[in-house]
C-alpha cells in the first residue's frame, strides 16, 4: 500500500433544534446515520470523537483516512443526507496526505500510525502553517531544528502522532494529530515543544480540537438526551 493516503478531518455541529424532535424521530435518524457510517466503513477508515461541550461549533469530530479524495466526498454527502445528518452542518473541515517525511529517516511506531492498533481515549488535531523564512533557509539547518524537536517528542511515548500534508491541497500546510490517554503528558510535551527553536517559524496552529473517542452510535445518544 502506498505511503501517500488522504485524511480527512471533520467537524459537525448539531443544530439544536433536532432535541426537540420526538424521542421516535430521533432514534430513527440515529440509526439512519449509523447505516451510512457502516456504508463509510466499507470504502475507508473512519474513527468517530465527541465534542459535545469541548467546541462550541461542534459536536462530533469524524476522523478520515482513505486511498482517494472521491471515497471522503461520497461518503460525506451519504452522512450529511442520512438521518441527523440532516441537521448537522460541518464547521471545520480539512484534507492532507500522509508522506514520508524528509526530516525523519526511520518513522518510529510513534509517528504516522494513528489509524493502526487500538485508538486512545483522546485525540488532538488543529492546523498548522510555517514562516516562509522556514522554507527559504539552508535544508540542513531546518534538519537540525527538527531534531531538537523530535528529540523531545520522544521522551513521550504514550502521545502518538500524525502529520498530513496540506500545501496545494487546502488552506493550512500541515494537519497535525495527537492520539494520547494521558493529557497531562501531551501538555507537558506542548510546553516543551513551545520552547524549542521550532516554534519561531509557527505562524498559526488553531484552532485545536480536542475529542473523545467513543463509539459513533454513543456520541449520538449523548446527544439525543436521557429521554430517548
Amino acid at each position: 500500500m502506498s505511503d501517500e493516503r488522504l485524511v480527512h478531518a471533520w467537524l459537525l455541529g448539531l443544530d439544536p433544534a433536532w432535541r426537540r424532535r420526538s424521542s421516535e424521530e430521533r432514534r430513527a435518524d440515529i440509526d439512519a446515520f449509523c447505516a451510512a457510517a457502516e456504508r463509510s466503513d466499507r470504502r475507508l477508515t473512519q474513527h468517530a470523537y465527541s465534542t459535545i461541550g469541548l467546541r462550541a461549533e461542534g459536536d462530533l469530530l469524524l476522523w478520515r483516512m482513505a486511498d482517494a479524495l472521491e471515497p471522503i466526498e461520497e461518503t460525506a454527502a451519504d452522512l450529511l443526507s442520512a438521518g441527523i445528518g440532516r441537521w448537522m452542518t460541518a464547521t471545520m473541515s480539512m484534507i492532507g496526505l500522509t508522506r514520508p517525511s524528509q526530516y525523519v529517516k526511520r518513522p518510529t511506531t510513534q509517528e504516522q500510525s494513528l489509524f493502526t492498533g487500538e485508538r486512545s481515549r483522546y485525540l488532538v488535531v488543529y492546523p498548522f502553517v510555517k514562516a516562509t523564512e522556514w522554507y527559504l533557509s539552508p535544508a540542513d539547518e531546518r534538519q537540525e531544528v527538527m531534531k531538537g524537536h523530535m528529540r523531545v517528542g520522544h521522551r513521550y511515548p504514550q502521545v502518538r502522532q500524525l502529520l498530513a500534508y496540506s500545501f496545494g491541497l487546502d488552506d493550512q500546510e500541515f494537519i497535525v494529530a495527537y492520539e494520547t490517554n494521558d493529557l497531562v503528558a501531551f501538555q507537558d510535551l506542548v510546553r516543551e515543544l513551545r520552547e524549542t527553536e521550532s516554534r519561531r517559524s509557527t505562524i498559526r496552529d488553531t484552532p485545536i480540537v480536542t475529542g473523545i473517542h467513543r463509539p459513533l452510535g454513543g456520541i449520538l445518544d449523548l446527544l439525543s438526551g436521557p429521554d430517548r
